[in-house]
């Protein structure tokens, strides 16, 4: 554990109030503990940003921002291809430290921060093609068309799930649009900020380029509330809990800012008639038990077709039953932690209500003594409309529901309140086409033969509905964090009016 802080250049106490490269540190800020939900033991600690510093960092960064706007977005986009490049030199002691502090396997430590390599490689390109349209005028010798500018400051709020990645995907795109970030990174996660804030201003710092990244740290959550609500922060982007994002958005909306929302997700997969197991059992522990069910897009609802039924609840026991559950940092453990003691006593009592409503609960569920917040995957067989089954549990519990046709499967999987990610596994051309037409899926992303989770960079991540309606990473989610704007010019020698209305003087 000390060899990968080291590397990272962290301390047993860090500041965690950061101005690009610089940064600002109260000795009698309050401390924020980083626990290893593994070992229960403290990795470091970072200190909380107080009133004064959270002032000088959001208007340090609206001067940063006076400056950054006006480089070109090519060479935006050259400063990120250099934070890329960094990253790839700390890949491995980043990826582990997220292993550490949030509990994920180290494959997906590493995996996430891949992500942020290349969501960098991504903006790259994106900034030189952040293109508007044209359009015919009606009034003669005017010519109209679109351009984009940058909002300010950015806002983003993480949660402890992904505690890099989903930062990147906000703060590298919004950088290439000539914006600047303020992270309020998860208190249960705080060294990954601390330590990726060193990474990529330091990258930037070294080009003489001025502070792009800003870092602000709260473990009372009264300074992201007055974040929330500082009608300086042009745009807030926050991932976390449907409950919570909607008191973000009023809060945002009230002040008429703008807001992006990645919020909670109910995901199901679909397995008909004609579906192959082969593909099915694989994704289905990945989507279900990965991050130990800790994702938005984690699987929490299998809708299998009655005659498929007793054979897919059978083959998921037996292979939850080879699932290696330990050390995240061991080379061939599947399944880490918890995040913590709330979330072993939430899926317990998700399983005790699912006893009370009249499931089976298969297997899982049980405490493994030890230090670390240990627990096994459940499988259970319930019903949609149970009101625990509509409710998200973040962990590691799965739903078996059997349904008769097509449309009752869908039926069951759009009915819930949120609407990230979905699936189907078949081998009909016909079924999988329904399920991806108007009639299909409600949700964000939608996969043929593929689970819930694991989206790639390249395509815009979000959902509907009580998940947010927010796009981020790639294809045009760029746009999210700018200003569009309609010009025309008339090079003509006289005014004609639209419409041609005459307004004669």
């Amino acid at each position: 554990m000390k060899n990968i802080l080291e590397s990272l250049d962290l301390e047993a106490v860090n500041p965690g109030t950061w101005l690009g490269a610089e940064s600002i540190e109260d000795s009698n800020a309050s401390i924020i503990e980083s626990i290893n939900p593994a070992t229960g033991e403290v990795i470091g600690s970072v200190r909380s940003t107080t009133a004064a510093e959270y002032e000088k960092v959001v208007t340090t960064a609206r001067a940063s921002f006076a400056q950054w706007r006006n480089i070109p977005a090519p060479l935006r986009g050259n400063a990120i291809r250099l934070i890329g490049n960094a990253l790839r030199d700390h890949r491995e002691a980043l990826g582990s430290l997220v292993t550490m502090e949030m509990g994920k396997i180290k494959a997906e430590g590493i995996g996430e921060v891949q992500e942020m390599i290349d969501i960098a490689d991504f903006a790259v390109g994106q900034s030189r093609m952040m293109y508007g349209n044209t359009m015919h005028s009606e009034r003669p010798l005017h010519r109209m068309y679109e351009q984009w500018h940058p909002l300010g400051i950015v806002g983003t709020i993480s949660a402890f799930n992904f505690p890099v990645a989903v930062y990147s995907w906000n703060a590298f795109i919004a950088a290439i649009c000539g914006n600047v970030n303020i992270w309020k990174p998860s208190p249960k996660a705080p060294l990954c900020g601390v330590a990726v804030q060193k990474i990529v201003n330091k990258a930037l710092a070294d080009e003489g380029l001025p502070p792009v990244f800003f870092l602000i740290n709260d473990g009372s959550n009264e300074l992201a509330q007055q974040f929330v609500n500082d009608k300086r922060i042009d745009l807030i982007s926050f991932t976390g809990s449907c409950a919570v994002g909607k008191k973000v958005a009023a809060n945002v909306a009230s002040r008429m800012g703008k807001f992006l929302l990645e919020l909670g997700g109910n995901n199901a997969i679909i397995v008909d008639e004609h579906a192959n197991f082969d593909l099915v059992i694989p994704a289905i522990v990945f989507g279900a038990v990965g991050t130990a069910g800790q994702r938005c897009t984690s699987t929490r609802r299998i809708l299998v077709h009655c005659s498929r039924f007793d054979d897919l609840k059978s083959a998921l026991v037996k292979a939850y039953g080879q699932i290696r559950i330990g050390d995240p940092l061991a080379d061939d453990t599947l399944m880490g932690p918890v995040i913590d003691e709330a979330a072993m006593a939430g899926v317990e009592s998700s399983l005790a209500a699912v006893r009370d409503a009249g499931g089976e609960v298969l297997c899982g569920g049980e405490r493994i003594a030890g230090a670390g917040n240990f627990i096994t995957p459940a499988i259970a067989v319930a019903e949609n409309d149970w009101e625990i089954v509509q409710t998200e549990t973040f962990g590691p519990v799965l739903y078996l529901i059997p349904f008769d046709t097509l449309d009752d499967a869908i039926a069951m999987q759009n009915g819930v309140v949120q609407g990230l990610s979905s699936a189907i596994f078949t081998d009909n051309l016909q079924n999988a086409e329904y399920f991806l037409s108007q009639s299909g899926s409600d949700c964000g992303i939608a996969n043929v033969n593929i689970g819930t989770s694991g989206a790639e960079i390249g395509g815009a991540f979000g959902g509907e509905k009580e998940t947010g309606g927010g796009r981020e990473a790639g294809s045009d989610s760029w746009k999210a964090y700018m200003r569009r704007q309609t010009n025309t010019i008339n090079w003509g020698k006289d005014l004609p009016l639209a419409q041609g209305i005459n307004f004669d003087l």
